[in-house]
């Protein structure tokens, strides 16, 4: 009676507490805090207020704190080359923003036009990638300022001293680079190594497809850091040689972790103690002979796995890595030029890159119409609002309105405080160095947690420049809550598919991809090295699939619940890519190749599957029956196929 009770309590517990969807996003992302980004962040922001104080210009002070306000929010990069990047370029957009913004600060509709059109712009340029999406936030960022705040003379003076503020980021996160070079490098593919570790020890329990997804993210971030940096460097430098080859040995060794997965059992423990091996010494640059000590392998899989280890042992260890073994297993980047005019191009054609531009510039248009109308003091803040929250790849629209309005409000109450109780002047600067240093600590805890940190230091530099203390405090939350109004209505619900989101498209071009790399696997063509790159961009697509699927988890009902019904045939495929490719490693190590009718009946399920998807907004489960050999090589992946096929939504 009293478990009866307990169950009928937890029920209507149940019940009344708020959906997934709405508290999600409210949750803290468990990350740890980044201390020398908050070492950066406190003394960018705080130094330039100092020097504004002691020079009696503390508006050209606070002014460079926006600009490193800027450069903090940028500084996410490990490598250095990336952070110059990430950090320079923004600022250079920031820069032309601010000018556009004060040059029509006052001119009523003409202000309101400019903003529109920058919009559109900045809407636009973010679709290329990610220093593009933050240099086309600060444009607009910088331009809603400096058309909404009034800017110290001449033209070029608040443009400068924010590029300035930036630029002091980018000098600080620079120090360390005589020292370490390449360290950032040589510590994501030793990263990437210990990932392999701990999928392979996980191969033969439930935790195995985390970390086969964490091992995917660590690849496809290394390989990112080590080809970029050396498609801007001409010729073969010593250490990026070393550490490509090293990463370019990790390959066959994640290619044999599926294979030992699906044999079921897990492996001795001297092999992923070997891979961490492998891992500290490409930490410690060791290039001292080890003979490692490693079970006798028994079956394909331990073949596998035994030869990619030991050469794996062999490259990492060797002094001068071979210069015919460091061709790339996804392809180099093409030349700068090409991959602008390339960018360019998709800009100006793409249907999403103008839908986007539209969307930002209707809801920002309506914003300065909104406060050209009514008065609104200090308007900037909902067009900023606005800004935030539409950003395309922060996030669902949805969720980052609500947390914005939760964040803002939490922000809100710091900087109540701080304006009440603290007196202006040289107590800005240690309540800067304080508030900044939270700016990075709290936005690895999501985007709630970040908006809570940024808002009060935003409402300090803006008493700076303008002395209205602690009355900013609550104009400031009702400007929030209008642009959020804004942001929902005119750039969510207005646009369809921003509600009814394209997940069954994606989803059903990654497993027509995946039809096409079973074709390849098990076809007359055997080049190792392209064989390589096609699992590898497929891996990429699949976690692109995941992140907009998690994505749409965090959207309301429809598109929410929809997410959450496909959620399982997404993990289904990842699967049938891990079998496709265990499959090739067995007949790569001995196993029996698999008859041409199977391949065919595998890769045209696949298809059938792929154009279902495209026609149903809901999953059917599918009954078929599939030949083929009960012991052979294609056996577990057509228990995943099978598996993938009769997977169907739950019914309400």
């Amino acid at each position: 009676m009293a478990d009866q009770k307990r169950a009928e309590g937890s029920t209507r517990q149940g019940r009344l507490a708020p959906p997934e969807w709405l508290i999600g996003g409210l949750r803290p992302t468990p990350a740890p805090i980044p201390w020398p980004a908050v070492a950066r962040a406190a003394i960018a922001l705080a130094a330039p207020l100092a020097v504004g104080l002691a020079t009696g210009q503390s508006a050209y002070g606070a002014l460079a704190s926006m600009g490193a306000l800027s450069g903090v929010i940028g500084d996410t990069a490990d490598a250095y080359r990336m952070r110059i990047y990430n950090i320079a370029v923004p600022q250079l957009f920031g820069a032309l923003g601010v000018t556009v913004g004060s040059l029509v600060f006052g001119h009523g509709w003409l202000a309101v036009a400019a903003l529109t059109l920058v919009a559109l712009a900045s809407g636009m340029i973010s679709s290329i990638g990610a220093v593009a999406s933050v240099s086309g936030l600060l444009l607009l960022l910088n331009a809603v300022v400096g058309a909404g705040l009034p800017m110290p003379g001449p033209w070029w003076k608040a443009p400068l001293l924010l590029a300035l503020g930036g630029l002091f980021v980018l000098l600080l996160s620079l120090l360390g680079w005589p020292l370490r070079r390449t360290e950032p490098e040589r510590a994501a593919v030793a990263g990437s190594y210990r990932a392999a570790a701990e999928a392979i020890e996980a191969a033969a329990t439930e935790a195995y497809d985390t970390r086969r997804q964490a091992l995917t993210h660590s690849l496809n971030t290394t390989y990112d850091l080590i080809l970029g940096r050396r498609a801007r460097e001409h010729g073969r430098r010593g250490e990026l040689v070393r550490l490509l080859a090293q990463l370019n040995a990790l390959i066959p060794l994640v290619e044999a972790a599926p294979a030992v997965h699906l044999r079921g059992w897990g492996v001795d423990s001297q092999i992923p103690a070997a891979v961490r091996q492998l891992a500290d010494a490409v930490d410690a640059g060791s290039t001292a002979p080890v003979d490692p000590e490693l079970p006798a392998p028994t079956t394909p899989a331990e073949r596998a796995l035994d030869i990619a280890l030991r050469h794996a042992f062999t490259v990492v260890h060797h002094p001068d890595p071979d210069q015919t073994n460091i061709d790339d297993r996804l392809g180099r980047p093409a030349a700068l030029r090409i991959r602008l005019r390339r960018a360019t191009r998709n800009v100006l054609l793409s249907g999403a890159s103008w839908r986007y531009g539209l969307r930002l510039a209707l809801c920002i248009g309506l914003a300065q119409v909104l406060v050209s109308v009514v008065p609104v003091e200090r308007s900037y803040w909902v067009a900023l609002t606005i800004v935030f929250v539409l950003k395309p790849d922060f996030g669902s629209v949805f969720a980052r309105a609500l947390m914005r309005a939760v964040g803002t409000a939490g922000g809100l109450l710091i900087a109540a405080a701080v304006l009440a109780e603290v007196p202006r002047g040289w107590w800005d600067v240690p309540v800067m160095l304080l508030l900044a240093a939270l700016i990075p600590a709290f936005s690895a805890k999501g985007y709630a947690f970040q908006t809570a940190a940024i808002t009060p230091v935003i409402l300090l530099l803006s008493d700076v420049l303008n002395h209205q203390g602690f009355e900013l405090v609550m104009p400031r939350l009702w400007d929030s809550l209008i642009g959020c109004a804004i942001a929902l209505v005119a750039g969510y619900l207005l646009w369809p598919e921003s509600w009814h989101t394209r997940i069954g498209t994606r989803l059903a071009d990654a497993v027509a991809a995946t039809a096409d790399y079973v074709d390849y696997a098990f076809g007359s063509e055997d080049d190792r090295a392209e064989r390589a790159r096609r699992r590898r961009r497929l891996y990429r697509d699949l976690s692109t699939v995941r992140s907009e699927f998690q994505r749409a988890l965090t959207e309301p009902p429809p598109t929410g619940p929809r997410a959450a019904a496909w959620w399982p045939l997404v993990v289904a495929v990842e699967r049938i890519v891990d079998a496709t490719t265990a499959a090739r490693v067995r007949v790569n190590h001995g196993a029996a190749w698999p008859a041409a009718g199977e391949v065919r009946e595998v890769a045209e399920q696949l298809r059938e599957l792929a154009r279902g998807l495209r026609r149903s907004e809901n999953l059917v489960a599918v009954r078929v029956r599939l030949s083929g050999d009960a012991e052979g090589v294609l056996a577990p992946l057509r228990q995943e196929l099978l598996s993938a096929r009769s997977i169907t939504s739950p019914h309400p």
